[in-house]
């Protein structure tokens, strides 16, 4: 089958996917409120580090929907009256599809040739904007609505009303064997009870990723119902300086266009009080992917880079605003590249196109640090020497999920496949 076909189907399933959206109703009183809904009890007010001051920003906050085409928000009242209070990013694009890679490159800066939503682990020396973040001591956290405890793990989660609202492939760090695998860590991957408390206590960290739920969000409903909970989760954290003061910078953005066969332009707002007087109402045509968000906090905060697609000039560019005081010149990109394809881009998650896992490729991000190197990667393979991607699928001992974590790498190995052995080794090491 041709991949138009392979797109063309993915977007008919993935619009018939979607339940059928019902009345929006209120998780809690307010977004400052704690809520039996959410399950996971408060686990206290979370520690921070000292804050630390960025160059334009203090705190930075994304605030990630599902799945909507640039024009269907744009049509909705309560985007077009957020758009007069901050800059509407009107070039903004997801990386690829499904759902679950856009996540995981929006924090690790590659989304390692993923194309589905399927159990993920990437390994622990695969870093995350985390090691960046905590070389400086820049505190950060995630909050997950309707999580059942901090750093859960799991694949999903279902209330007691017998609806899935939490899933993993939405929760972008916990992914990550760096964070995962470590306790301090995962204590800062947090419910939205922890932060109504965390709000009411004014000890939010500096650096925050937020994902609604699955009906929140829109994916298992619709835009319309994902800008009703906005509508009562925004606007009044937006007027709370424990959440929103003039140093802090938000995101809200989409993972993905619902249609797979267009480009994955995604409507996108910055907001906060940091955005200038003169320049709220205002559009912004720069060319911008998931990808700027690591390159603007590395810009606003001097930080190191991935070594990964942080450091692409291209797919890169920091916001505007920012790069502006920062000195960082960004690309004028005029031919914009195809940021919608899927199942074709190489990668140790892509088992038709499989090459291990590659070490960083040392270059410059949005700040003047180096690229940062974890504990126990293998400078040896990397993108100059990588060998080329290989079909595991068309191999008769393979199966789609044995590459997929360390643990699959091993059921591989002891699968006696021949051909890929030496390479899923060098992944682990």
């Amino acid at each position: 089958m041709s991949v138009p076909a392979l797109l063309a189907i993915s977007a008919l399933a993935k619009g018939a996917s979607a339940a059928v959206a019902s009345t929006f109703t209120a998780p809690a009183a307010a977004p400052t409120d704690t809520s039996p809904f959410y399950v996971g009890a408060s686990n206290g007010t979370i520690t921070n580090s000292p804050l630390v001051p960025g160059k334009v920003f203090d705190r930075f906050i994304q605030i990630w929907l599902e799945n909507t085409n640039y024009a269907s928000a744009a049509s909705q009242p309560t985007f077009q009256q957020l758009s007069t209070q901050g800059i509407t990013l009107t070039s903004y694009y997801g990386v690829t599809h499904t759902s679950e890679p856009n996540y995981l490159a929006a924090v690790g800066g590659d989304f390692w040739g993923l194309y589905d939503d399927d159990f993920v682990a990437i390994p622990s020396n695969m870093s995350t904007i985390v090691d960046l973040l905590d070389e400086k001591s820049i505190s950060w956290s995630e909050y997950m609505e309707n999580m059942p405890s901090d750093g859960y793990a799991g694949f999903n989660y279902t209330n007691p009303d017998s609806y899935t609202y939490y899933v993993r492939k939405h929760n972008p760090l916990i992914m990550y064997d760096s964070v995962a695998q470590n306790s301090t860590r995962t204590a800062r991957i947090r419910n939205f009870n922890d932060f109504a408390v965390d709000v009411g206590n004014n000890s939010l960290s500096q650096w925050i990723f937020v994902t609604p739920n699955l009906r929140d969000d829109g994916h298992d409903t619709d835009v319309a119902y994902a800008s009703d909970w906005l509508t009562y989760w925004l606007p009044s954290l937006l007027n709370d300086t424990n959440f929103n003061n003039d140093r802090t910078l938000i995101l809200f953005t989409f993972d993905e266009t619902e249609v797979y066969t267009i480009n994955n332009q995604v409507y996108s707002i910055l907001l906060g009080g940091v955005i200038p007087e003169n320049l709220r109402n205002t559009t912004d045509n720069t060319f911008y992917t998931h990808y700027s968000t690591l390159s603007t906090v590395e810009s606003n905060w001097d930080l190191g880079n991935l070594g990964r697609q942080d450091t692409n000039k291209t797919v890169a560019n920091v916001f505007s605003f920012v790069a502006d005081v920062t000195g960082y010149k960004n690309l004028d990109v005029t031919d914009i590249p195809l940021l919608n394809i899927t199942e074709t881009i190489p990668g140790p998650l892509n088992p038709q196109y499989y090459v291990p896992y590659l070490a960083p490729t040392n270059g410059t991000g949005g700040g003047s640090g180096p690229t940062y190197i974890a504990p126990g990667t293998n400078m040896t393979l990397n993108a100059a020497n990588a060998p080329a991607p290989v079909n595991l699928t068309a191999n008769a001992n393979g199966s789609r999920a044995g590459i997929r974590s360390a643990e699959g790498a091993r059921l591989w190995i002891s699968a006696g496949s021949a051909i890929v052995v030496g390479i899923i080794v060098s992944t682990l090491v």
